[in-house]
Order: C-alpha cells, then sequence, then structure tokens
C-alpha cells in the first residue's frame, strides 16, 4: 500500500537533513520516483561545511552518476610486503571514483528540475517528532530560525559519538593527488592495498594508488589502527612512501584530503522516531570490515523511495546478518593480532577470483560462496575469535566521534 497522501499545506513530503552524499542520494531517488515535495536541508560554506573528498565504488554498468565519475578501472593490484604482486581482472565490474563537488553540482541540477523541491542552505539544529510527522529546527546564515515539517524526516547528519561495540578500529588516511614529472603510472590498473610501507605495531598500514594520467594520481597512506595520527606523521609516511616505495621522483601536490573511517562492529538504529529516520554511515550504509559505503548509500536510498511510494520499510536492512557476523569476526581477529593483516588481504585476493570477492564485500554471495572464501582464511584464529564473540559485551568508544571533520574519502 502506497504511503502517499496530500501532505498538510506548508508541509514536505520529506525533508532530509544533510547535502553530502547519502543527503543528495536519497533526494536524487526521491523525486526519481515521484515524491511530491521534499526539501534539503545543506549546510552553508563554513567548518559544519566538509572540504570535497573522494569516493569509490564498483559496479558492472555505467551507474546514475555516471556523468560525475572522474576515473574507473577494470584491472586491481595488491602488494604484499615482500613486493610480490597480485594483479587481477574485475570484469565484468568496473572500480569507479568520484569526487563529491561534481556529484553534488550534477544531483543538485537534477533537483533543480522538481519545481516542489528546494534545497535551504541552513544549519540543522534539532529534529523532533511532532503530530502527523517531524520538525526540523534550522538556523540560516542570516541567523533567523527556520522550522521545517514533513512527514518523515531522514537525517544524514554525522552521529556525535559512536554506538556501544565489542570491537571498534579506525581506517583513518591521508591522500596527496600529485603530478609528476615523468609518466610514472599505468592508467589502467588502480593500487587498492600496497603493504610495502612501515607496519605498526598494533593493526595494518597500506599505500592506495589510484592513476588518472601517466603523469597524475591519488597517493593515498591508510592504516587500520585504534588512533589516528597527527597530519605531520601522515605527511612523513606519504614522502616515505612515494619517494622510496614508488620512487617517483619530482612531484608537485596539487591537493589532500585526511579522513577517518569507523570500522566496528557497533549498531545502528536507523528508525529514531515514529517519522524519523538515519540515512548514510549514521544509518549503518558503512560494510564495517571495508569502510565502503557509497554503494550501500545507493541501495539505502533506492529502497527508502520505493517504500515511501510503494508502502513497505523505511529502514531497510543493508548489510545481511551473515556479512555484519562474518564482519564482526574479521575485526575482532584483526584487533586481536590473530591475523596477520597484509598477509590476510593479500592471500584472500590471491586465491578468490576477484569478482567474486567484491561481490562478497558487497555483500551479494550466497552462502556456499562465502563457505568457500571462508576456507582461504586462517582457519583457526577466525573460528577461535568467532567462538569468544558472543561473550563479549558491547562497550562505549571513549572518544571516538562517528566521521572526521573532513569525512570520509575512498568510500
Amino acid at each position: 500500500m502506497s504511503r502517499r497522501t496530500t501532505a498538510p499545506a506548508g508541509w514536505a513530503e520529506a525533508v532530509v537533513v544533510g547535502g553530502g552524499a547519502a543527503g543528495l542520494s536519497l533526494a536524487h531517488w526521491l523525486t526519481h520516483t515521484g515524491t511530491t515535495s521534499l526539501t534539503v536541508v545543506e549546510a552553508p560554506d563554513g567548518p559544519l561545511r566538509p572540504a570535497e573528498r573522494t569516493w569509490c565504488y564498483w559496479d558492472d554498468a555505467p551507474g546514475e552518476f555516471e556523468d560525475a565519475v572522474l576515473a574507473s578501472w577494470s584491472r586491481l593490484r595488491v602488494r604484499g610486503t615482500d613486493g610480490r604482486e597480485v594483479t587481477t581482472d574485475t570484469a565484468p565490474l568496473r572500480y569507479r571514483m568520484l569526487r563529491s563537488a561534481p556529484f553534488e553540482a550534477l544531483v543538485l541540477s537534477r533537483l533543480a528540475r522538481y519545481p516542489q523541491t528546494r534545497v535551504l542552505r541552513a544549519t540543522a539544529r534539532a529534529v523532533r517528532t511532532v503530530a502527523g510527522g517531524a520538525e526540523v529546527r534550522c538556523t540560516t546564515p542570516d541567523g533567523r530560525v527556520r522550522l521545517l515539517r514533513g512527514r518523515y524526516v531522514f537525517d544524514s547528519r554525522p552521529l556525535r559519538r559512536l554506538p556501544p561495540a565489542r570491537t571498534t578500529l579506525l581506517q583513518h588516511f591521508r591522500g596527496w593527488f600529485v603530478r609528476t614529472a615523468g609518466a610514472c603510472f599505468d592508467p589502467e590498473v588502480a593500487d587498492l592495498m600496497d603493504f610495502r610501507v612501515p607496519q605498526p605495531r598494533h593493526g595494518l598500514a597500506f599505500g592506495y594508488v589510484l592513476p588518472l594520467a601517466p603523469d597524475r594520481a591519488l597517493v593515498e597512506y591508510t592504516e587500520f589502527s585504534r588512533a589516528p595520527l597527527a597530519t605531520a606523521a601522515y605527511e612523513t609516511a606519504l614522502r616515505h612512501y612515494t619517494g622510496e616505495v614508488l620512487r617517483l621522483g619530482a612531484l608537485t601536490v596539487e591537493a589532500a584530503e585526511q579522513g577517518v573511517i569507523p570500522m566496528t562492529d557497533a549498531r545502528f538504529p536507523c528508525r529514531i522516531g515514529p517519522a524519523v529516520f538515519r540515512v548514510g554511515a549514521a544509518g549503518g550504509a558503512t560494510r564495517p570490515a571495508t569502510g565502503y559505503t557509497f554503494a550501500a548509500v545507493q541501495r539505502q536510498s533506492r529502497a527508502i523511495a520505493a517504500a515511501l511510494r510503494d508502502g513497505g520499510d523505511l529502514a531497510p536492512r543493508l548489510h545481511g546478518r551473515r556479512a555484519l557476523a562474518m564482519d564482526a569476526v574479521l575485526l575482532r581477529a584483526l584487533d586481536t593480532g590473530r591475523i596477520d593483516g597484509p598477509g590476510f588481504f593479500t592471500d584472500l585476493f590471491r586465491r578468490v577470483p576477484t569478482a567474486r570477492l567484491l561481490r562478497f564485500l558487497d555483500g551479494a554471495t550466497t552462502p556456499w560462496e562465502e563457505f568457500g572464501i571462508g576456507l582461504r582464511t586462517p582457519v583457526g584464529p577466525m573460528l577461535r575469535t568467532a567462538a569468544e564473540l558472543p561473550f563479549l559485551p558491547r562497550r562505549p568508544v571513549a572518544g571516538v566521534h562517528a566521521t572526521a571533520p573532513s569525512e570520509e574519502s575512498r568510500r
């Protein structure tokens, strides 16, 4: 049964709080499926508006946002600590890279075609349930207070604190957009994980290279560990990686980005009121063991838009129970040091067909395929970890916020 009814005068059918990847994706799919009236609250320029960032995902065909894709690759490479490389063909999938500014411009241009859709530049202060829906209290850049009412409110703002968890690691990184003096990159191959960097005492570290041209690339240094680094430490690691490992020679850093993605088995409730829902990373879209978010945001947005049109669950499950259980085991095994992170990921890409592995990371594999992938992991340590997880309490994560000020990149 459709939920479509006429909203009271002055009310929107839906209010979307936040104009990042999750908020704009949902706004796009809501208008695409016929939402009659929509308001998007987007932060004005200032400290609440994140810097430009990068999102990546894989797909088997050009998608809805292909016009904003900066580059894509059909070959991925993983390098072990010993320098041995695994280069794989991802067909029929391609690994795609978006930058936030072109994505936002594309979506906003599409939203502008719908007379009953408006984008309000304001700071959302509070969201509360009211009779018949929900209300968003906002402050505009000139200091005026605005009250927006909608039958449903979808809040994509980052959480101030993460929910309790048994395991929480942070995927933290800094990246340089570099231009080199000569041709140093193969534009056909993206380096997903390059473990030829000094490994931390706890967790793991790797380089990440997305070539944009023979002389241009995004080069990142990434760690999975319990705490982020100071910017100076990332800069030192990047100088070592670009100079001593990749041997790029003279280069120019044209831009930089930095962020933190929680990798956690915390539970993220999507429904927080009768008519209020969290979406995006705050609503559990991030895959715990990888940090990838963008593709799940699209699944979430399409499902919500269809549910609003046809009737259904406005808080769709994005990751299956099996996937979340396996992620919880992997995070705990990495955090305790029971498995060697670089060896684990290198062996997975060496021993599992890439398309199947990428489908597994998207939660699209069968139980039999997952059983086969499990046999290619360190079975003993993983079983020991799985056996102890049910007895571990979920504890608050002190001092860890859901995202860094610059939000996430790569995902």
